[in-house]
């Protein structure tokens, strides 16, 4: 299986931190954060990794190179125009489109089992699956509602019909996914439009469009990294013990 990080964006919230460091290598924990996510993959095996590259990556491409130092094999896709999250994916279909697929934010701390993830997007025949947890601040950050089988039933204010007596749970996404290359057929819909997002564009497209979209309920640690104040909770965290990676 491979995977992408994505890491062009511009760490607008991370400045002044930001204007000489890409986002990806700011320290957490006297790690830079992209490593975390890289971490995570080896632990489970997927070593063939496409990173995204925008603000500052050659600094990114320099510091990690091919990925030998982590037992991975790293290739770069270049965006001199910042594309969003479907633009880069798009970008990178001929890296991707030969098998599934997993898809990791680079400003995200987390301690999942990917083999479970993986187990659950292969027995639930998804199309894509996202990796989702309950937030008090859900609404506020866009939420999603999925049903006793993991079904999504709303992506924003996507929805498709479902029996009132149904329950669903209210969750976020956590910036973790595993995807189908059919999702490229999807992403092509975009048009000639290069910059857009899959969770803005896509996935609602693809909510109303009946196609298999499936959220994995996840209760364990999790941290936004995108500001100075999370990723000191996160650093906090882990040296008060209240966290583990378990992959580290």
């Amino acid at each position: 299986m491979k995977a992408m990080v994505l890491a062009a964006g511009q760490g607008t919230r991370l400045h002044p931190l930001t204007e000489v460091t890409p986002k990806a290598l700011v320290p957490v924990s006297g790690r830079p954060m992209i490593e975390y996510s890289l971490l995570l993959l080896k632990r489970f095996d997927i070593r063939d990794i496409v990173i995204n590259l925008h603000h500052l990556g050659s600094q990114i491409e320099s510091y990690l190179g091919d990925g030998t130092k982590w037992g991975l094999h790293i290739t770069y896709s270049q965006e001199p125009e910042l594309l969003d999250t479907g633009g880069g994916l798009l970008k990178a279909k001929r890296f991707l489109d030969d098998g599934t697929f997993i898809v990791i934010n680079t400003d995200v701390l987390i301690d999942l089992s990917l083999s479970e993830l993986i187990a659950f997007h292969n027995q639930k025949r998804a199309a894509a699956t996202l990796v989702l947890r309950p937030d008090p601040l859900a609404d506020q950050y866009g939420s999603m509602e999925i049903d006793s089988d993991g079904r999504i039933r709303r992506f924003l204010q996507a929805r498709i019909a479902t029996e009132p007596s149904l329950p669903t749970t209210k969750l976020m996404f956590t910036g973790v996914q595993i995807l189908e290359p059919r999702v490229f057929d999807h992403l092509e819909q975009a048009g000639a439009a290069r910059k857009f997002s899959t969770t803005k564009d896509t996935y609602p497209r693809m909510l109303i469009q009946q196609e298999r979209l499936f959220g994995f309920h996840f209760d364990g640690f999790w941290q936004d990294l995108g500001t100075a104040s999370r990723i000191k909770e996160a650093e906090d965290s882990l040296a008060a013990g209240r966290a583990t990676l378990h992959y580290l």
